[in-house]
Formats: C-alpha cells, structure tokens, sequence
C-alpha cells in the first residue's frame, strides 16, 4: 500500500500514485522493516529536481521493479526540502563513502537507520558505468540475506565514522582583519575574470559571497571586491541563467559561461539575488543592478505568491513541448522558427541578433537560451528603467534608452505574451519557512529602495502568514505549510536565522516594532536549543528527532548556513537591543568563519557577509520622525555593513534604539551610534547619508 496520500510535500504527492508501497519518514515504517526483516530503501528528492523525475518515470511506475522492491525492501520517500536534516545526515554518509553526492539521493539502510549502500541515481539499465537499479537491487538483497554480518559491520563502522567527526569551530573569538583579507584573497584566486562568478562548470551563483564582497568594500573601499560582484552579477544578467522575458534566475548554468541553465526556478536563488542586485545598486546605481533587482521582485510576486500570502518553493525545470513530450526548458528556449511565428521576420531577425538565438541553437535541438549577449546596447548605463510590469500587477519590462532598447521592450512584450500560451511548469505550492523569511528580507529592501510600496505589502503578507501558521504559541516554527496548513515537521536552525532576518528587515523598513519583537522570540529559542558547547550551533534543535547524527554544518549550500544565518540575525537583534547574550552568542558563533573562511570562503560567504558587520559595529541607526520619510530612506540606503535602522516617533515604545532620542528644533533626527560611541544627531540627509558610508 501506498502511504504518501494525504502528505503536505507535493514531492511526496507526485509519488502517490507510483506502484511501489512507499512509506513517509516515520518510526513506523523502520518498525515495519525491523518486523519484516528487510532493509528500508531510503530515496530522497525534491519536487522540481529533473532527474529525480527520470527515476521516478524509469524505475518508480515500473511494475515489476515496484515489485521487487515490495517484497524485499521498506521503501521510503523523503521531500529534502521537508527534512533537511534526514537529507544533511546521510547526504553527508553518501558523500564520505563516494566522493560525491545530488539528487535523486538513494540510501539503503538497517531497520535501525543505519546506511550501509549508496547512490544517487541509477538507471534502469546499466550505461555510462553506472549499475542499473535493479542490478542493485539485487545485489543489496543478496548481501542482506547472504552476508548479515558484514552489512552490520559496514553500518556500524560508517555510524562510528560519522559520530566521530569533530567540528572546529574557532573557538578562540571571530574573525578579524586578517581573516577578511585572506578570504577576499581565496576568492580573488578562485575568480573567473572573464566570466565573472568562481570555479568552472557548472556555475552556481555565489549569492551569498557577493554580499561579502559588496559588505567588504563597503567597509574598507577595496575596489577590487566591488569589481568582482559588479563584473559577476552583470555576466549572470545577461546570460541564460536569467530569464530575460519574464525576470528570475535559474538554479545553476551548466556551462562556465552562464549560457545553459538548469531551468528550474527556486525561490531561495531569487529571494538571495534580489536583495544582492539591490544592494549593488544601493552602492553603485547601476540601472542593471535596478533592472534585475525589481524584475525578480515583480517575478517572485507573479510566480510564486500563493493565495495565502506565502511564497510557494519553485517552478519546475521541465514542462511540454510542442510535441507534448516533457522536457526540460521547453517553457523558456526558441527557435527562429518561432521568433518568425511570433514577431514576423523583420523582428525576428533583430530578436535572435539581440536575445543570441542561433540557427544550431545554444541549448538542444536547434533551440536557444534567450541571453543578452555584447553589442546589444544594453548595460548598467544604457538608461534601462523599470522591472516585469512596473508595478509588480503585470508582464513585461519597460525600458527608456535608445532606440533598439524601445524596440527590444516590444519584442519581450510580445514574446512573453506568446510563451504565456505554453504549458506552464509545475510549481511546488510549497512555503519553506526560511526560504520565505529569505524573500521577505528582499522585498521588504527592494520596495522600501525604490519606492515600491506594493513589494513592501508582499512581504508584510508573507511575515503575517508565517506568524498564523508556522509559529505556534511558544514561537517553535513549522518547516513548511501547503494551502494554508502547517506540516508536520519541526523548524530547523535556517528557520529561525533566515526568518529572523526577514522580519528583522521588516522591522527597519516599516517602522513597526512588532517584527522586532517576533525575530527576539526566534533568537530566543535558537540560545535555549541550537546552541551548543563554546557556542557552536546545531542545525536541529535538542529536543528534535534524534537522528544517527545530531547535523551540524557552518558552510552555505544554496542557500545561507543556519549557523550563520542565526549568527547575523542575532547580531543585528543585539544591535537593536543592547542584548549582551545575543551578541555573545553571534561573536561566539562567528569562531567557525574566522576557521574556515580564509581557507574556504567560497562556502562561508554569508558567515563572512555577518563578520563584515561585526567589524563595523554594526552601526545603529534610530531616526525619530515618521516612518517613510527622506531622512529614513537615506538611513536604509546606508552602506555600512549590516547597518540596523529603528524609524519612529521620539518616546515610542516599539524600539529600543528610540529610547531619550528627541526631535531637533521639531524635525525628524537621526542618531548614529557604534561601538558605544555616539555621533552628533542630525537632521541633514545628506550628512547622515555620510555617516552611513554614503548613499546613491
């Protein structure tokens, strides 16, 4: 029987109707097991994952290897994104064993949770060096019947292995100077100067180590950081990875040149990039920068808001093509045949010069990834304005400029419309608390920047939901929520870090103390269960489900670590406090970046983002006067590293930093304040705009 029916996952729904007697993570199915004597095949995946389709396709609705793997295994279906911490723990077995790890994740293990065989996909017939999965199917079945005694010694070996590993955390203080510059250092080594982002193929983009690089030039004015996030969003911005009709990024490129992506759409790579093209143009008003910040804004809104308020998880890499095959990309490649069938050929002609499409194509079959290669016209200083609809209710960029860049808006308009009429990708409905606290810190920033109150409202709606839903009485989050209910699962520490942060971000933006207050009753859970000896963090809290390993891991995946995502939100709640327990805790959290950021800054690049701002106080701001006003968005455009802002009236209760801050001569006043030293208030924006490292 299957047992995935009824399940909030719609990972584990697009599962409900396989052949294969599929369990959720649960102690009944390894007591299932542990009565049946049979291993418990563990298969580990997400929803808009391509090749976890291809094996659920070949393997899982294949009648006869359903029922080989009824009758000897317990087989169990686990949504990543719903347990993090099942997938961290035996990805990390996986990658110890073979040297590498991804998705479809497939692990066999004892009725005791014990791994003892790996993979990650398997075909249905053996190629490219790889086992069919029926081939090891068997095998696993022949050694659990044949060889018991071995299987049981692997699996305790490999428990012991992992319960073993130690982390160093620092432990002697957070980075400093030193630390910093030898990460900007690792960084410059690893650049690609003539592609821009790090590493070779695929390219992933480094969200998270271009808010250090933009928070370190901030701070210290090396113009070499700033040149390597410009240089590396602008590459990302005219590539494929971008969708250049509709706004948004894809999760990764396949090649180095950000050309091919793999064309599934997360909503943490754009919650990350959005706030990231924000803050490039808070620093150096590049009109890209702005172009790309508001469209991905406006693509979130319009692709990924549920009706409950929330943001659901993604948009599938794969969808039908013309010819009602399911492939991957077919929503977003063209043809000229299809540019002709659209725009007629005068347009097409100046669309596939503009757009890079090719008559052999850059993606498959003669189609092409839609780009923006050199020679366009369009930069950073081509006189680009506006974002997907402007006001956040409709398609289609605006642009001012030249007269290829008018002719161009047209074109997109027109092509945007006629993709419309394609079978759509699926989209996982989904909400992720952290993933959701990611987007609320972005829209919050990107509205409050460009005087885009509607975006603001989206992320109120978000915060509001996560409060009714996922947060009970005692402020313990829920994982996730589907069509208003929540799920079954405990929040994990990027829960309360990254939702932290977005409410802390509403807070500033807003001016209503009520987000402060919710972020203090996170923070406050994350001292009294995350937090560990010498102040490490856990990524699960003490009283979760034990596992054969409590997860612990301080480097950034996709999205930002929940080590250091609590870390910069405890920070900034400490700043806005005065907590001294709080900011203890982020100095004390911090020890793991000032260990490994100098010799791996490419995955602690938030840890490295929080350590910025540390070293810069960080700077609190308190303005006293309306929410709204010129001298408050002269305060959230400030530079400075991890600045906090309170903005109200004088007296108010809602936030500390307010507390004895009066108006001046009867007009709003701002107070800027570090290291327990004070400036002169001032009324002047642009004399606060220079105590906050300046402002576009």
């Amino acid at each position: 029987m299957n047992r995935l029916a009824g399940v909030t996952s719609p990972y584990l729904l697009q599962h409900a109707d396989n052949p294969v007697d599929w369990w959720p993570w649960s102690p009944e199915a390894f007591e299932e097991a542990r009565r049946r004597d049979v291993p418990v095949l563990l298969s580990v995946g997400y929803s808009s994952c391509h090749w976890c389709h291809v094996m659920a396709h070949e393997s899982f609705e294949d009648e006869a290897t359903a029922a080989y793997m009824n009758e000897h295994f317990v087989s169990v279906k686990v949504d990543r994104e719903e347990r993090p911490d099942v997938d961290a723990v035996y990805m990390e077995a996986v990658q110890a064993a073979t040297g590498q790890g991804g998705w479809p994740m497939t692990v066999f293990l004892t009725a005791d949770a014990e791994p003892f065989y790996f993979g990650t996909y398997f075909p249905p017939e053996s190629r490219h060096g790889m086992p069919a999965f029926r081939q090891v199917l068997e095998g696993v079945t022949a050694a659990w019947t044949g060889r018991r005694d071995e299987v049981g010694e692997v699996a305790g070996r490999i428990v012991r292995d992992l319960s073993e590993r130690s982390l160093a955390h620092g432990g002697d203080g957070p980075p400093g100077e030193a630390e910093l510059a030898q990460a900007l250092l690792g960084l410059t080594r690893d650049y690609d100067e003539k592609r821009g982002g790090f590493g070779g193929a695929p390219k992933f983009p480094p969200s998270m180590a271009l808010e250090f690089l933009l928070r370190h030039h901030a701070r210290t004015g090396a113009d070499g950081a700033l040149q390597m996030a410009s240089d590396t969003c602008e590459a990302m911005a005219r590539g494929g990875i971008y969708d250049q009709l509709g706004g948004g990024f894809a999760r990764y490129s396949v090649d180095r040149d950000w050309v091919v992506p793999h064309f599934e759409k997360m909503l943490y790579d754009n919650a990350l990039l959005c706030r990231v093209y924000a803050h490039l143009w808070r620093s150096t008003g590049s009109e890209l920068a702005r172009r790309v910040a508001l469209e991905t804004a406006d693509f979130m809104v319009r692709e990924l808001r549920t009706p409950e308020g929330g943001f659901a998880s993604a948009l599938d890499a794969d969808s039908e093509d013309a010819a009602g095959r399911h492939v991957e990309g077919a929503y977003y490649v063209w043809t000229p045949a299809q540019l002709r069938e659209v725009l007629g050929e005068e347009d097409a002609a100046f669309a596939a010069a503009y757009f890079g499409v090719t008559e052999e194509g850059t993606f498959e079959e003669g189609s092409s990834v839609l780009q923006l290669p050199g020679g366009t016209g369009e930069s950073g200083e081509s006189g680009e304005s506006g974002g997907v609809g402007g006001s956040g209710e409709s398609g289609g960029p605006r642009q001012s400029g030249g007269p290829d860049a008018l002719r161009a808006a047209g074109v997109r308009e027109r092509l945007l419309a006629a993709r419309e009429a394609r079978p759509r990708p699926g989209r996982d409905d989904k909400i992720v608390a952290a993933w959701n606290g990611l987007a609320i810190a972005a829209l919050a920033e990107t509205g409050a920047y460009f005087d885009r109150p509607d975006l603001v409202e989206r992320a109120t709606e978000a915060a509001d939901l996560l409060v009714r839903v996922h947060m009970g009485p005692v402020a313990r989050l829920v994982r996730t929520s589907k069509d208003g209910r929540a799920g079954e699962h405990a929040g994990v520490l990027e829960d309360y870090g990254d939702v932290a942060e977005g409410f802390l971000a509403l807070a500033a933006v807003t001016g209503e103390g009520a987000w402060l207050e919710f972020a203090g009753f996170l923070l406050d859970i994350v001292l009294q269960h995350f937090r560990g000896e010498g102040g490490q963090l856990y990524d699960t809290a003490d009283d979760a489900e034990q596992l054969i390993r409590r997860p612990q891991d301080p480097t950034d995946s996709a999205t930002p670590a929940g080590w250091t995502a609590a870390a910069g939100a405890l920070l900034s709640y400490a700043a806005h406090t005065g907590s001294e327990p709080h900011r203890t805790a982020a100095e004390e959290a911090l020890g793991v970046v000032k260990a490994l950021g100098p010799r791996a800054p490419r995955f602690i690049g938030w840890g490295l983002a929080v350590a910025e701002a540390l070293l810069d106080g960080p700077r609190e701001v308190a303005v006293a006067g309306p929410a709204g006003g010129e001298l408050h968005r002269t305060a959230l455009l400030g530079r400075a590293p991890g600045a906090v802002v309170a903005a109200g009236e004088p007296g108010g209760a809602e936030f500390p930093l307010l507390a004895d801050r009066p108006l001046v001569d009867g007009a709003p006043t701002a107070y800027v304040c570090r290291h327990f030293v004070c400036e002169a208030p001032t009324t002047d924006p642009e004399a606060l705009a220079r105590a906050l490292g300046g402002a576009v």
